[in-house]
């Protein structure tokens, strides 16, 4: 599950690095976001269930909750795909488990799946430049600028393809090949 915000206007932007990872695997699998269900685009193959939570990012937890609920999926077969200012740009982390780190997106999964034991690829978006908290939410929902973009592609691709091994092997396999 990626996290992001819906609409045109956020496409591009630093906040919705989970959905264009998302992106990145449904071409890679030739899967199509066709029906909306808890309130998220859906996109099923016989490797996964996609899905990009309509709801914005600060509530995403709800479409979470709702999906992972009705499929019967337990929190810890997720993963949820997510932006950082934490992490410098062209960095990803995966994790089993921990807070929402500031993230207002993973604590809305946080508390509607009443637990910390999500896997989560945080992917990293912190700027070279100082950054006053002020200027923090212009930031994220700002797009890449001109010299980041290549950076953001690759680690898209990157991101997706801890996603896939996610998939086929494991959390720990995953966090040792990619969390260097």
């Amino acid at each position: 599950m990626g996290l992001g915000n819906p609409g045109e206007r956020y496409r591009t932007t630093r906040h919705n690095l989970g959905f264009r990872v998302l992106d990145e695997l449904a071409a890679r699998w030739r899967v199509e976001r066709r029906k909306l269900e808890c309130n998220a685009l859906v996109g099923v193959t016989e490797r996964a269930m996609l899905s990009w939570p309509q709801t914005y990012m600060n509530r995403s937890g709800y479409s979470v909750r709702c999906l992972v609920e009705r499929h019967g999926f337990r929190p810890q077969e997720t993963l949820i795909i997510y932006d950082d200012i934490a992490l410098p740009l062209g960095k990803i982390r995966l994790r089993g488990n921990g807070g929402p780190g500031g993230h207002r997106g993973m604590e809305s999964v946080i508390r509607n799946l009443q637990t910390d034991e999500i896997a989560r690829l945080r992917v990293g978006i912190l700027p070279e430049r100082e950054l006053a908290e002020a200027d923090l939410a212009e930031f994220v929902l700002a797009p890449f600028a001109s010299d980041e973009t290549d950076v953001a592609a690759m680690i898209e691709r990157t991101a997706a393809d801890a996603c896939e091994s996610w998939l086929d092997a494991g959390l720990e396999h995953t966090m040792n090949r990619f969390n260097g």
